[in-house]
C-alpha cells in the first residue's frame, strides 16, 4: 500500500492531551505512593500547605520520559525543559484537586468502582495481580479518586455558554483556516513493488520496466488497464484510482516533485519512493474553498465555545497560581538553556 507522511492514506488518531496528562500523573502518584517515604525534609515543591515529594516528581519524571520518548535520550536542553513541564503538571494538579473540593466535588462512586472491576477482569489470571491487589488497591482508589475530582472539575469550568450568531459570525471571520476546504487532487496510481531491502538488481529491474510502461502511456495506452495489469497497489482493481486526496496525505516526494508539475490529464515518469517505483497520473484538481458561513455556522459555535472553554480553564489555572505560594527546588532542573 502507498504510504503516506502520516501513514497509510485516510488513516490517522488523535490524542487528548490533557486526558493523557491525568494518566501520566496518575500513574505517577501511584508510583510514588507505593514506594518508601523520601528522607525527611527531601521535599521537591511545597505549594501552599501540600508538599510534594522528590519522589513523586522522580516517579512523574520517569513515567513522562518513557511515554515522550521511549527509550531514547532527549537533547539535555530539551530535557531541561521537560523537567520544568513535569513540575508544572504536578504543581498544577495539586491546586485543580483543592480546588475541585473547594467547589463542593465529589468522586463518582459508581465509575470508580466499574474501573476497578475492569482492573479485576483485565488481570483476572496474572498471578502477581491477584497477591498485591489488596496492597496497591488503597494508591489505586486514591488515584481513580483523584482523577474523577479533575475530570468533573475540568468539564465544569469548560462548560461555557453557547455562542450568540454574532459571536459564531466573529469567530469563523477571525479564522478562515478553520473553515476552508484544502486543495484536492485526485490521483491514479501505478506501482511496482519492491523491498527496501531488495538488492539494487531489484530496483534496477523495476525501474527499467517503469520507463517501459511510461513510453506506452506516451503513446497512448491506457492508465487504467496498465494498473490493472502490472500494478502491485491495492488500487490496481480500480485502475490505479487513490480517489481524492489532500496535501498531507501524500508521500513529501510525490507532493513536492510531481503533483505542482503535472496538469489535469497529465502522467509523471517514474518516481522511486519507498515502496518501490511509481508512476502517478494527474486527473483533477479542486481548489482550496472556503465554505460558507451558513454551511459553518455550527462549526463554527463549537469551536469557538471550545476555545472560550480553554480560556476558562487557562484562567482558573492562573488564578490558583497567583493566589497560592508555590516553591520549588530548582536544584533538581538541569540549567535552563544548557546544551
Amino acid at each position: 500500500m502507498l504510504a503516506t507522511r502520516h501513514g497509510p492514506i485516510r488513516e490517522g488518531k488523535r490524542t487528548c492531551a490533557w486526558v493523557l496528562w491525568l494518566a501520566l500523573l496518575a500513574m505517577a502518584a501511584t508510583q510514588a505512593q507505593a514506594s518508601d517515604p523520601p528522607p525527611s525534609g527531601e521535599v521537591f515543591a511545597r505549594v501552599g500547605e501540600r508538599a510534594i515529594s522528590f519522589g513523586e516528581y522522580q516517579a512523574a519524571l520517569a513515567a513522562g520520559m518513557r511515554k515522550k520518548y521511549f527509550h531514547s535520550k532527549p537533547p539535555v536542553a530539551e530535557l531541561s525543559r521537560f523537567q520544568r513541564e513535569v513540575a508544572d503538571q504536578l504543581i498544577d494538579r495539586v491546586l485543580l484537586l483543592e480546588e475541585a473540593r473547594r467547589r463542593g466535588i465529589t468522586p463518582e462512586r459508581a465509575r470508580i468502582d466499574a474501573a476497578i472491576a475492569a482492573y479485576d477482569r483485565r488481570y483476572a489470571s496474572s498471578e502477581q495481580w491477584r497477591a498485591n491487589r489488596d496492597k496497591m488497591l488503597p494508591a489505586l482508589l486514591a488515584q481513580l479518586e483523584a482523577n474523577s475530582l479533575l475530570e468533573q472539575l475540568d468539564a465544569r469550568v469548560r462548560d461555557v455558554p453557547a455562542p450568540d450568531a454574532r459571536a459564531a459570525r466573529a469567530y469563523y471571520d477571525t479564522h478562515p483556516d478553520q473553515f476552508t476546504e484544502p486543495e484536492q487532487v485526485r490521483l491514479s496510481l501505478i506501482l511496482l513493488a519492491v523491498a527496501p531491502s531488495a538488492p539494487r538488481a531489484a530496483w534496477d529491474q523495476a525501474s527499467a520496466e517503469a520507463q517501459r510502461l511510461h513510453k506506452r502511456l506516451q503513446k497512448g495506452a491506457d492508465f487504467a488497464e496498465l494498473a490493472r495489469a502490472h500494478s502491485t497497489d491495492p488500487s490496481a482493481q480500480r485502475g490505479g484510482d487513490l480517489g481524492y486526496l489532500h496535501r498531507g496525505m501524500l508521500p513529501e516526494l510525490i507532493e513536492k516533485q510531481v503533483l505542482d508539475a503535472l496538469q489535469p490529464g497529465a502522467t509523471s515518469g517514474p518516481v522511486v519512493l519507498l515502496e518501490g517505483v511509481a508512476i502517478v497520473r494527474l486527473a483533477e484538481r479542486k481548489p482550496a474553498r472556503l465554505q460558507p458561513f451558513d454551511t459553518a455556522v455550527q462549526r463554527a459555535g463549537e469551536l469557538h465555545r471550545r476555545e472560550q472553554g480553554e480560556a476558562a480553564w487557562k484562567l482558573l489555572v492562573a488564578q490558583l497560581r497567583a493566589a497560592t505560594v508555590v516553591r520549588v527546588d530548582e536544584s533538581r532542573f538541569l540549567p535552563a538553556g544548557a546544551n
